[in-house]
């Protein structure tokens, strides 16, 4: 008998858990069934008559419609199964959620409290360039600020991007409000501002986006105006790294830990152990007056309706329901079809459609109540759980994330991937082959529930991990080896 996985007891199929061949049998619902198909691990199969034109469940809510009369024991996937999706749609609003938060918390992580009262989680220092034709000069500071930290101080950052000229509307807007919010981001102690000169996003037009700026903490260098810049540049990374000195670690309480949530690569197991681990523990992290951050909004396509009814109150509905239709008209507008998802990637791990993809995507954030929607690049000022525009690509996500003001990014992976962002990306695979064979990119394995019988010991390891993460007693692995991107979203003209 195979071992399986029925999510939902009102589900048309069960996920199975080990490759499996034609006339094995399974047991689900129980009834003994035989696969009348060679079935991949983590792929579907039916477990009940399915009719032409019928909707598939799984999670108990729809996932496609059958391609074909489908029978018990059946192999589902993209040749018998397709997308229900439509374009723009109309949502009614079925009443506010109150927001439930635990008083006085006694859980804390040790913290860098900076000066305006914010909470940082590492003592870095920014390298942040106005313009992307001077990458190779920052990174040239970077390795000369390096050299110069003494043991208060985790490292001098750079982080390479293409942008902040030749960018004209929403495109420029988009780069300098990412950049000024990794500018405020208070992971960084001190931050070097590195301006070329002739470029669009102007420092002086920067300098606004950052008010008030404070001069101990963010330094500026126009290299056209200075004869060296790497000696001037050397100089006032020395003075940030010795305001940086001053911050110690000291405990503060769980409220002011942010998180962001991300999955990428994902397999028919994400929706199954990793993304409900991230959902449990966004659901305590919000109910201890903490925050929550969700982004990749074409991945809520088909599973909106489920965030859309955990809104805090009617504008937040109403957000919501503009930021998934304003996604929409994005794919619309170059005439791409809103389901051009799962990748290969995906379908390959057994996700045949958007809205299966979607609803193991939105299991991310629990039932942590929506307190706020924000538009891509903004900063996340409400506790409780934000949505925020941004693309399921895993570069601009993690990015935006990142300026939205997540301390950590929670990643969530079935096929993995050793990226890593501007903060500390976390990885959790959501099976054990993953983590067994890359234990150099994998932080967290989440396959370790799949048949657990104490998957709250599990819970609780894995807070216990972003505590320590969050105190600086963990490094995550993309912190050990090195690998710390940003990426922006590009839209328009480029000049």
């Amino acid at each position: 008998m195979h071992r399986i996985v029925k999510i939902n007891h009102d589900d048309d199929v069960v996920v199975l858990l080990e490759d499996s061949t034609i006339g094995e049998v399974i047991v689900a619902d129980e009834q003994e069934i035989k696969l009348l198909n060679d079935i991949p691990k983590g792929h579907k199969v039916a477990i009940k008559n399915i009719e032409k034109g019928q909707d598939v469940l799984k999670y108990g809510y729809s996932i496609g419609k059958a391609k074909e009369d489908i029978k018990v024991g059946e192999w589902i996937h993209s040749h018998n199964l397709g997308t229900g999706l439509g374009e723009i749609l109309e949502y009614n609003f079925k009443g506010a959620m109150k927001q439930t938060v635990k008083e006085n918390s006694a859980i804390t992580f040790k913290g860098y409290v900076r000066d305006n009262g914010e909470v940082g989680i590492r003592n870095e220092i920014w390298i942040i360039n106005t313009v992307g034709c001077i990458n190779k000069t920052c990174a040239n500071l970077a390795r000369e600020g390096n050299k110069l930290i003494n043991d208060k101080v985790d490292g001098v950052y750079h982080f390479e991007h293409p942008f902040g000229c030749s960018q004209l509307d929403s495109d420029l807007e988009n780069t300098r409000k990412i950049l000024a919010n990794l500018v405020n981001h208070p992971n960084a102690a001190g931050v070097l501002v590195v301006a070329l000169g002739c470029e669009n996003n102007t420092l002086e037009s920067f300098k606004e986006l950052l008010e008030p700026i404070n001069e101990e903490r963010v330094k500026f260098l126009r290299v056209q105006d200075v004869e060296d810049e790497i000696e001037e540049g050397k100089k006032l990374l020395g003075e940030l790294i010795q305001y940086a000195s001053k911050f110690e670690r000291e405990h503060v309480n769980i409220s002011k830990l942010k998180i962001g949530l991300k999955c990428g690569g994902s397999d028919a197991f994400s929706g199954v152990t990793a993304n409900p681990l991230l959902g449990r523990i966004s659901n305590e992290i919000t109910s201890l007056g903490g925050t929550a951050i969700q982004t990749e909004v074409p991945e809520m396509f088909g599973a909106e309706t489920i965030l859309f009814d955990r809104s805090i109150n009617k504008e937040i509905f109403d957000k919501s329901v503009e930021l998934i239709n304003d996604f929409k008209e994005y794919f619309m507008r170059y005439n791409q079809v809103i389901y051009e998802n799962p990748s290969p990637g995906n379908k390959k791990g057994g996700i045949t459609t958007l809205e299966e993809k979607s609803l193991g995507c939105v299991q991310k954030s629990g039932k942590a109540v929506v307190t706020d929607v924000l538009q891509y690049g903004d900063r996340a000022t409400k506790t409780g759980l934000n949505l925020i525009s941004g693309p399921g690509n895993d570069q601009i996500a993690v990015t935006v994330l990142a300026a939205a003001g997540a301390h950590i990014v929670l990643f969530t992976t079935g096929r993995g991937t050793p990226y890593g962002g501007s903060v500390p990306t976390l990885k959790i695979s959501t099976n054990t082959d993953l983590y067994n064979r890359k234990k150099n990119w994998i932080d967290f394995n989440a396959g370790e529930l799949i048949g657990s019988n104490n998957p709250e010991k599990i819970d609780e390891e894995f807070l216990k991990l972003i505590i320590d993460t969050a105190s600086g007693d963990y490094r995550a692995k993309n912190e050990v080896n090195d690998y710390r991107e940003i990426a922006i979203l590009k839209d328009g003209v480029t000049l």
